[in-house]
């Protein structure tokens, strides 16, 4: 069966072991998919990203949560925003803001994936694939 939204499951992968209080969560590799992850590593959301090549398969990517002394996750919210039925593209002066500037938006430009304060230093628009906060 094909997964019609990899993005989404990708997150919602995340989510699901932040509820379960996993220490690692594990998803299929893609370039898109390890580019967000290298960004939540970057803003300091997760602690880790690895990935495994296999022979038989594309790869799986490992995501290492991190967690608080009080036993909180870094990841309070994460949401999925452009969906494959509704795409929501935005202009360089649009560029929405998470919470103020406490989250992230990570958006897809023509000069790679990046979080919403570098689109807005260079001045470029995209589509918005996520927020996280």
């Amino acid at each position: 069966m094909s997964m019609t939204d990899p993005i989404a499951d990708f997150l919602t992968r995340i989510r699901n072991g932040i509820r379960a209080r996993k220490s690692e969560v594990a998803c299929p590799r893609s370039n898109l998919k390890l580019r967000i992850a290298e960004i939540l590593q970057q803003e300091g959301y997760i602690d880790g990203v690895s990935k495994a090549e296999g022979a038989a398969h594309q790869g799986v990517i490992h995501v290492t949560l991190r967690w608080r002394e009080d036993s909180q996750c870094a990841i309070i919210g994460l949401q999925r925003a452009s969906k494959p039925g509704q795409r929501l593209y935005v202009g360089a002066k649009e560029v929405p803001k998470v919470r103020n500037g406490l989250g992230v938006a990570i958006v897809s430009t023509s000069r790679g994936v990046m979080t919403d304060r570098e689109a807005r230093k260079l001045g470029v628009g995209g589509e918005v694939l996520c927020k996280v906060w």
